[in-house]
């Protein structure tokens, strides 16, 4: 966005932070002792250009990476552990009495006591452990250039960001280029939803240079990326699969930033993503948003959905630490594909290596019909929201060993700490179930289970919507908030399952 005129702000000269903000905030590296001096000046018809985007190709080649890994696997710290505790309930966590008194002074007038951040320190919008960083770096997978040198700590967590936005611009710009007006419009879309896309790809360009602007120089860089949708049906499916696989990623980690800035940033463009998830349903003709609540994952579900579609990265791209878990396969995938009304999609084979977690519906799109005969095409919402699947339904699965080779110049390698698979999780709104997982006689990679029936609260069934599997080897009782810690029990997976 240009801003034609807004207040400038002269702020904290000689402060080693990295600016995530479209303003005129300055940052500089300096030596361990800072020296801070606020000189603030406000002009209201102060007139200033933005801040650049990072510059990014519009055009690179989507084949499939024939070269030789020079390095493989997830970067390792120089000390590894031997795997996180299950922990126990601190004693402070369960004292506040939540009765809606008042226990502590206020800080100042109509201000609570407590809270993160609200002490009247300065922002500074920077990654702030490993964790943060890696993080990042998968959500900025589109990302921009720098607009200025940076100085900031080392975060995994933002990484992972800064990869989903790249690939989501990519994307985005792919199809557009790939499809002409009259392709969208043979799949029920106009020219208007065409330039909505082409406004996503404009997002995403603002999402990766804020995380750009965080990680600094070592961000990761645009990649060269594989689809597998050959038609714009195929497109819009694989999109809001896509979509809803960067907002969960996010979801799943937000919390849990040690840099409480990079969260509140990551929040504002994180939503502006689960809007364009909405419209890629509605796009599809499903019902925009059939859960009460949004699914959140971990950074090792996201990256082993992601690293599949990137063919390769440019010489020394910042690797990430995440896990690849091996592929797993929704043979029976829900899906519109016979006009509206819910059915199997059953064009997977256990060979369909591109499509291995997304289940991408092959095939022409059948334009929704309302009860009325009227031709829906895409709408805003639709007047039919049966269920693509139904509790009680027979899932078939089929999954991957691990030691794959995947992911940028094949340089990442699938790997599992878990036993024998015997359970299926279901992991959506706010529920993490398990289903028994049913063998295939001889055949250890291939089973099915059974859809369970349950609900969130009454009136929401809890199997709906855009939401994920996985094969596990035990059934631990988890949340939302500790749901990374099923990762040394994940067989394979995570697959979305397009129940809704």
């Amino acid at each position: 966005m240009i801003w034609d005129s807004f207040f400038t702000l002269g702020l904290l000269s000689l402060l080693a932070l990295a600016s995530a903000l479209p303003n005129d905030i300055v940052a500089r590296e300096t030596s361990a002792n800072v020296s801070i001096s606020a000189n603030v000046s406000i002009s209201a018809n102060a007139s200033t250009s933005a801040p650049p985007t990072r510059s990014h190709p519009t055009s690179l080649p989507h084949s499939a990476y024939n070269g030789t890994a020079t390095v493989t696997g997830a970067i390792t710290a120089t000390s590894v552990g031997t795997g996180l505790s299950s922990g126990s309930v601190a004693h402070s966590a369960t004292t506040y009495p939540s009765d809606g008194k008042l226990h502590n002074a206020e800080p100042a007038p109509y201000d609570p006591a407590g809270g993160v951040g609200t002490n009247g320190s300065i922002p500074v919008y920077n990654a702030k452990s490993d964790f943060d960083y890696e993080s990042l770096v998968w959500s900025a997978v589109h990302i921009l250039q720098l607009p200025i040198a940076q100085k900031i700590a080392n975060s995994q967590v933002q990484a992972l960001t800064l990869y989903q936005e790249w690939i989501e611009l990519d994307l985005f710009q792919d199809a557009l280029n790939r499809f002409s007006v009259e392709d969208f419009k043979s799949a029920g879309l106009t020219s208007k939803d065409r330039d909505l896309i082409a406004f996503m790809a404009q997002q995403e360009v603002g999402h990766a240079t804020m995380i750009s602007n965080i990680l600094g120089a070592k961000a990761p860089q645009q990649c060269a990326y594989i689809y597998p949708y050959t038609t714009v049906a195929e497109f819009i499916d694989f999109a809001q699969k896509l979509t809803r696989f960067g907002e969960a990623g996010v979801y799943g980690f937000l919390a849990h930033l040690d840099s409480r800035e990079a969260a509140t940033l990551l929040t504002q463009s994180i939503s502006t993503e689960a809007r364009q998830q909405l419209i890629f349903r509605e796009f599809e003709g499903l019902f925009p948003m059939p859960e009460w609540f949004e699914v959140g994952i971990p950074q090792s579900w996201a990256w082993t959905l992601m690293a599949p579609y990137i063919s390769w990265c440019p010489t020394n791209q910042t690797r990430l630490v995440w896990e690849n878990f091996p592929a797993l396969r929704i043979l029976n995938q829900p899906s519109l594909s016979n006009g509206g009304s819910g059915g199997d999609n059953t064009s997977m084979t256990q060979n369909d290596t591109l499509n291995a977690g997304t289940s991408v519906v092959t095939g022409s799109r059948k334009r929704k019909v309302s009860r009325s005969g009227r031709d829906c095409g895409a709408t805003v919402t639709t007047d039919n929201v049966t269920l693509l699947s139904y509790p009680g339904r027979q899932v078939a699965l089929q999954w991957d060993n691990p030691g794959k080779a995947v992911g940028p110049n094949n340089s990442y390698v699938t790997t599992t700490q878990a036993k024998a698979a015997k359970y299926v999780v279901w992991v959506s709104q706010l529920n993490i179930t398990y289903t028994l997982l049913i063998g295939n006689g001889t055949n250890t990679t291939l089973g099915y289970t059974i859809q369970p029936n349950l609900q969130t609260y009454q009136g929401d069934p809890a199997i709906n919507g855009t939401m994920f599997i996985a094969i596990t080897d035990s059934n631990p009782l988890l949340t939302s908030f500790n749901l990374s810690l099923i990762n040394p029990h994940i067989v394979a997976g995570p697959a979305i399952y397009q129940a809704g």
